[in-house]
């Protein structure tokens, strides 16, 4: 016995102190005590538990991996004398199902794995739900589910390593934002974590902390959602925890509200538990006979869980029990009971499901009549009208669909214009929250495209307005990228198309310029200058004021957070920010109220639009599903549309075909032939049968401009043709720019004061860290640049290269100068386009760091570096690359590129644009464009040092 204490004071000052002394000591005690305990000694298990305990510890703390053997042996040795119902068997095998779980992760015997599965599944079975034993079993099969290689969560004793798995899933929370699937789970993990430490450690800060997360996860599990039994059933043991060590009776009250629905939606895993469950209910049910005041509650709940069952199965048995239970739960919650709507929304479901199996006419009727009557007994502002309409459109979709008359009127198309009214309120329904609603309309999007239903087109509107303002609620720029991710990427393009197919021009280009750019958009609404509601009064001046300092607060960065910010600060500032935007929305709304500010932020009218042409005509081209579109649009007449002779697959095929081709070998006169074959096809597919319809608006060589939407933007339709002896080619006939969108240009024409001198910055970095090669010509370029440009005082030149090129010098010059020429490598961040950089000498200057700059006066920036105009193929419509992120911010023209360029490209290019861009000894921004097509078309002629055909067309420009 004193040996054993010994042992175990030792052990604990270890893990204070970290001394590997007591640790050696104290397994010395524990080794002797087990040498006085013989075979049939009735401590001998104790011992042996002991030893183990402390050599897992030994080989944890030293990591003697292979060791492991040893106490994973003792604990075994322990477990054999403890057989089932020894008090002390469930403990053991805790920790024996840890030593081997350790051993798997760093040997991978799944033999291992499955033996540690069938050990924490035996405690789980035995124990109590709450349990230390039983928490920690669960805990350590969540996160070995969750973490394959589960080397740390093995150490369940040792406080240290508890600190580090809440430190790793708080990290893990830096990378699931709110519309990652997993980040509700993360959020219950860690909550049940932060209990276990106040457990252990009693700090209230982890009790709180816990339950703030999990009220958190519980938000991202609406009604409906799968595991929302789960967060409600953690979060009510959370409360129910702080109950007992605060004595707060609303605490306590909420735990058993809370409870209540876990109950009522009983959660189940696998099939077994979903059995089991079926029969514990049962069993329940029994216990509640006619006239119990449960028994409505344990009928639903069986009816709920039977229903699951079917879903899993199939077996019409459980479907038809479901169905029955539910109608005497409903005859148990007469006219006026609380639950009577919730009872009439289940079993119009179960109702409506039967019917897609058995397509029994009177079930879809009666589900039909369920939920109308759940429907009128909702308030007007209770969430779950809009889970109702939607089931009610799927009703009548189903009328439709059989040809059924499932309202009494006349025309076989009623069912479907009930079916969208629903849909319609739905969307429109705004306390049903503004994922849930966008969600809705976008059904509504796909069944009104589906059956050309008269309200496409205001579905299309709709959801468009709904994606705009989910969009803005959600703090950066970066997140709002990965949220878009999660929706249709051609929405806007479909619903140019819809407005097409109707002969509605005018609205497909609304519609186009609405639903394309929103990031970029929402960023620029800050951004709006608003000196001329000043002169109305002294409110309107005030909302001028309230406009510029919420925009401004709206418009910094989020902040950035150390490792292990609590998740609890997050949601708060998410909230913060949140009611910033409502706040900024109804400033918005009150400038709306004065004359000539009707419009202020709305999305421009056609009219509008119009302005952005003054210069040339734009040509939109619409890649959709449906169809592929062009869209000529001039200054003072009606737009154009011409219906492209290709489809989205024959795009697809294109892009991938350009994409291959450039790069390959070049013939000694710089031909590509796979490449001339694919511009080719642009020409003839896309670009030639604009160039047919342009003649009436454009006069040759004039200006045009494209453009492109989704897929289109991966295309140089600037250099499309025939390529063959006096063969035809866009850039024979007309000088092209592009534009993002129409706004865009619009903004990039304003008119501002111009300084006497130009003040011309050369940023050049020829070998960044993490660069593969050096660039030789940048040292070059920047004096070749320096010596085309006109001298001082009509050029004042700033040059910055080598170590003095940082981000932090190239901001500054950013900042300080409005003219900008670019020679460094330059890298497309596909994963988060965001992200995509020049890159400096110490860190990438970022798209990011560029946007929250003000360039809004600058007026011209060459990009010699690569892929600075490459767009992000999962969100092509947004148009995040480094070129249209300038031109967004405010620069007004900008040249880029494509792909890879050459130095020996870039050296002869930037020759010939600036001896053209510059020969009258004159800086204009708006001649970027020509000087661009001349230094192309002298490299297309010079026939002594030809150039591959990719390089000569890798260059684009951008904007005014």
């Amino acid at each position: 016995m004193l040996r054993t204490d010994a042992g175990h004071g030792l052990l604990a000052r270890y893990r204070r102190m970290q001394n590997r002394r007591d640790l050696d000591q104290s397994i010395n005690h524990f080794e002797h005590a087990l040498d006085i305990c013989p075979m049939d000694h009735p401590c001998r298990s104790a011992a042996l538990f002991n030893l183990a305990t402390a050599k897992l510890i030994d080989c944890q703390a030293h990591e003697t991996h292979p060791d492991l053997d040893i106490p994973i042996s003792v604990f075994q040795d322990a477990l054999d004398l403890r057989p089932t119902g020894h008090p002390d068997r469930p403990i053991t095998q805790l920790h024996l199902a840890l030593s081997v779980l350790s051993r798997f992760a760093k040997r991978g015997f799944q033999t291992d794995a499955d033996a540690a599965e069938q050990l924490l599944s035996e405690v789980l079975e035995v124990s109590h739900a709450n349990s230390h034993i039983h928490r920690a079993a669960l805990l350590a099969i969540e996160t070995f589910v969750l973490h394959p290689t589960a080397s740390w969560c093995l150490q369940r004793d040792d406080p240290h390593t508890l600190d580090e798995v809440i430190s790793l899933h708080y990290d893990a929370l830096g990378y699931y934002n709110a519309m990652h699937a997993s980040r509700g789970q993360l959020l219950g993990n860690l909550g049940v974590m932060l209990i276990t430490r106040f457990e252990r450690r009693g700090n209230a800060e982890d009790m709180d902390q816990a339950i703030a997360l999990n009220i958190e996860a519980l938000a991202l599990r609406p009604v409906g959602h799968t595991d929302r039994s789960m967060s409600l059933n953690n979060l009510a043991n959370q409360l129910s925890t702080r109950f007992d060590h605060r004595g707060n009776a609303e605490d306590l009250d909420q735990a058993i509200a809370l409870q209540r629905e876990a109950l009522a939606l009983r959660p189940v895993g696998n099939a077994e538990d979903l059995d089991q469950a079926i029969v514990l209910n049962r069993e329940a049910l029994a216990l509640c006979p006619v006239g119990h005041t449960d028994r409505s509650m344990s009928l639903n709940n069986l009816a709920v869980q039977l229903s699951t069952r079917f879903d899993r199965r199939g077996n019409a048995e459980d479907l038809d029990q479901a169905i029955a239970l539910a109608r005497e739960v409903l005859a148990l919650r007469p006219v006026g009971h609380t639950d009577r709507s919730s009872s009439l929304k289940n079993l119009g479901s179960h109702l409506s499901t039967r019917f897609d199996h058995r397509g029994n006419a009177e079930d879809l009727k009666e589900s039909r009549e369920n939920l109308h009557c759940a429907l009128t007994l909702l308030t007007q502002h209770d969430p779950y009208r809009l889970i109702v309409h939607g089931s009610l459109a799927t009703v009548y979709l189903l009328f439709h669909r059989l040809g059924l008359d499932g309202t009494g009127g006349p025309g076989e198309d009623t069912d479907l214009n009930v079916a969208m009214h629903h849909f319609k309120a739905a969307a429109n329904f705004v306390p049903g929250g503004l994922l849930f609603r966008l969600r809705a309309s976008l059904r509504w999007v796909h069944h009104a495209d589906k059956h050309r239903h008269g309200t496409e087109l205001e579905a299309y509107g709709t959801s468009m307005q709904l994606m705009d303002a989910y969009m803005s609620a959600t703090a950066s720029v970066s997140s709002r990228h990965r949220a878009m991710k999660d929706f249709p990427s051609t929405l806007a393009v479909d619903a140019a198309s819809c407005a097409l197919r109707g002969g509605d021009v005018r609205r497909a280009v609304e519609l186009l310029e609405q639903g394309r750019t929103i990031i970029w958009t929402q960023m620029t609404r800050l951004r709006t200058p608003l000196d001329s509601l000043r002169a109305y009064n002294d409110h309107a001046a005030a909302l001028m004021k309230r406009f510029r300092d919420l925009s401004s607060v709206l418009d910094r960065p989020p902040a950035s957070h150390a490792d292990g910010t609590p998740s609890v600060n997050l949601e708060a500032e998410d909230t913060r920010y949140r009611r910033l935007v409502e706040d900024w929305n109804g400033v918005v709304e009150e400038i709306r109220k004065f004359e000539g500010f009707s419009r202020f932020l709305l999305p421009p009218m056609f009219t509008d639009l119009q302005e952005a042409t003054r210069d040339g005509p734009i040509i939109v081209l619409v890649a959709s599903k449906s169809s592929c579109d062009a869209i000529i649009i001039t200054h003072t007449q009606p737009p154009t549309s011409i219906q492209l002779p290709t489809d989205f697959t024959k795009l697809i095929i294109l892009v991938n075909e350009l994409r291959e081709a450039i790069g390959k070998d070049a013939s000694p006169k710089g031909n590509q032939t796979a490449l001339i074959k694919a511009l080719r096809k642009l020409w003839n597919d896309v670009v030639f049968p604009v160039v047919e319809n342009l003649g009436a608006f454009a006069r040759r060589g004039s200006r045009i401009w494209w453009c492109p939407t989704s897929l289109f933007n991966f295309l140089p339709l600037h250099a499309a043709g025939e390529y063959r002896a006096n063969g035809n080619s866009l850039s024979q006939q007309y000088i092209s720019s592009y534009t993002p969108s129409l706004t865009a240009l619009m903004r990039a024409r304003r008119r501002h004061d111009r300084s006497l001198s130009v003040p011309f910055a050369a940023i050049g970095q020829d070998h960044p860290p993490g660069a593969s090669f050096t660039l030789d010509c940048v040292e070059p370029e920047l004096e070749l640049v320096r010596g085309l440009l006109p001298p001082p005082p009509t050029v004042s030149f700033t040059k910055i290269t080598s170590v003095d090129a940082t981000k932090s010098r190239a901001l500054r010059a950013l900042r300080d100068n409005t003219w900008l020429h670019f020679s460094c490598h330059g890298t497309q961040n596909f994963d988060d386009p965001f992200k995509s950089a020049f890159l400096m000498r110490d860190q990438p200057l970022s798209l990011l760091d560029i946007t929250q700059m003000d360039i809004s006066r600058h007026e011209f920036a060459f990009l010699s570096a690569c892929e600075t105009a490459v767009g992000d193929f999962a969100t092509p419509d947004e148009v995040i690359h480094l070129a249209a992120g300038l031109q967004f911010a405010g620069v007004k023209s900008v040249v880029g590129t494509l792909w890879k360029v050459t130095d020996a490209t870039v050296q002869r290019l930037v020759e010939e644009f600036y001896k053209n861009f510059c020969k009258d000894g004159t800086m204009n921004s708006k001649r970027a464009a020509r000087a661009l097509h001349q230094a192309v078309n002298s490299l297309a002629r010079d026939k002594d040092m030809p150039m591959p055909l990719d390089q000569r067309i890798v260059f684009i420009h951008i904007g005014a």
